[in-house]
């Protein structure tokens, strides 16, 4: 007999978006229909990868680019993800202080590794996208979440914020625009959030991925306000340009200081040890920065017609009730009887599923304390397809009025 023993961490890993999927498994053998609403994967539905970045994959493999590429990433995609962050987000970096990864949750992963000690504190918003919290925690650190407030917009608490930080937070995370709940900060929220950690001398990790889907609000990035707080920033190129499945991201240091210069360095290690990202996809990446950028605005339209669409129907159902998303895809409806009627989010999630094919998230799987009593879903499908889940929903609902 082997004797094999699993570590801890390794068998408390969570990930909510994705461990609902197994409640389906089922369901789909019995020819039931899902409406995967759980997974922010756009180019799953009729978002497609724009026609230029296939054509640079392609020819990247016929001109047999197959090779390692360098662990910091390629010198042409570097600069060109420099050039855009000035173009787009008036963020001035040098290639030099850019690093790619396989998508932004090995980045997440490489930066916290990098950060976190037994015992260390994260602060994140709650809710917040899971690899935080997942991550703080498997490197022995502890995940806090400071409260955002649903009755304002999902807006962050600075009260609560400033209260949670203690002599073992090692930075602030800010998720903006915010998966799971769509909330856009503006200009003014992201420098007083600025202005907090620049007190207490914390570093800020600043998610940007969905940078250029906004609805109404407009986007203003953490690193171009920051005069003097270092910045990690983190972005990527999934939900942008449909290139979910290719695994492409990257982060970048803003910043001066002896300190922040032996992060990157320590990140830098993690790149080296896992040799490289994909090279053909890099070159791909780099297509996509340089050529056109009509797919981004086609990509904001057709959504805001979708968020309009899955706001004004979730209102309409009894029990449900939401805030309307500023930027993402995806809405974080508060589910009234979570607590009475269902013990817990993750039991509406479930029965929901069984029911009707409806696949959504437990809130709860974004934050314990914040998260919880609300499900995510996102608006990615056509109309007429979120139209028939959220009828589903609404028939589930009815047939659990109270009498």
């Amino acid at each position: 007999m082997a004797r094999i023993k699993v570590t801890g961490r390794a068998k408390n890993i969570e990930y909510a978006i994705r461990d609902v999927i197994p409640y389906t498994e089922q369901l789909v053998k019995n020819g039931q229909k899902i409406y995967y609403l759980n997974i922010g994967d756009p180019a799953a539905f009729d978002f497609k990868t724009p026609q230029n970045v296939k054509d640079a994959l392609s020819k990247a493999i016929e001109q047999d680019d197959n090779y390692y590429s360098p662990s910091e990433g390629r010198a042409d995609l570097r600069e060109a993800i420099a050039k855009k962050e000035k173009k787009i987000n008036n963020v001035d970096i040098s290639a030099d202080n850019v690093l790619i990864t396989e998508g932004i949750s090995e980045g997440i992963q490489m930066i916290l590794a990098a950060l976190v000690e037994k015992g260390d504190e994260i602060l994140f918003p709650g809710p917040t996208y899971p690899p935080y919290i997942s991550y703080t925690r498997f490197f022995d650190g502890t995940p806090v979440s400071y409260e955002t407030i649903e009755e304002e917009g999902w807006q962050p608490n600075l009260d609560d914020l400033r209260s949670k930080i203690s002599d073992k937070t090692r930075a602030l995370v800010i998720i903006n625009p915010n998966n799971p709940t769509g909330a856009v900060y503006d200009r003014k929220m992201i420098q007083e959030m600025l202005d907090i950690a620049g007190e207490h001398g914390l570093l800020v990790l600043s998610d940007e991925i969905y940078d250029q889907i906004t609805y109404e609000k407009e986007f203003v990035s953490t690193a171009y306000l920051s005069k003097d707080v270092p910045v990690v920033g983190l972005n990527g190129f999934s939900k942008v340009y449909q290139m979910t499945g290719w695994r492409l991201g990257y982060m970048y240091f803003k910043g001066e200081g002896k300190q922040l210069d032996e992060l990157k360095q320590a990140v830098e290690k993690e790149c080296r040890i896992r040799i490289c990202a994909n090279t053909p996809v890099q070159i791909a990446g780099a297509a996509a920065l340089n050529g056109p950028q009509d797919c981004v605005k086609d990509i904001v339209d057709r959504l805001k017609q979708r968020r309009d669409f899955a706001w004004k129907r979730l209102n309409e159902i009894e029990g449900i009730s939401t805030t309307k998303p500023e930027g993402a895809f995806y809405i974080f409806p508060k589910i009234h009887e979570v607590g009475s009627r269902w013990k817990t989010d993750m039991e509406f999630v479930v029965e929901l599923l069984k029911e009707t094919g409806v696949l959504i998230v437990n809130g709860s799987g974004f934050d314990p304390v914040y998260g919880k009593g609300h499900a995510r879903a996102v608006f990615l499908p056509p109309i007429e397809e979120l139209d028939e889940a959220f009828n589903a929903l609404e028939q589930f609902m009815k047939k659990r009025k109270k009498p």
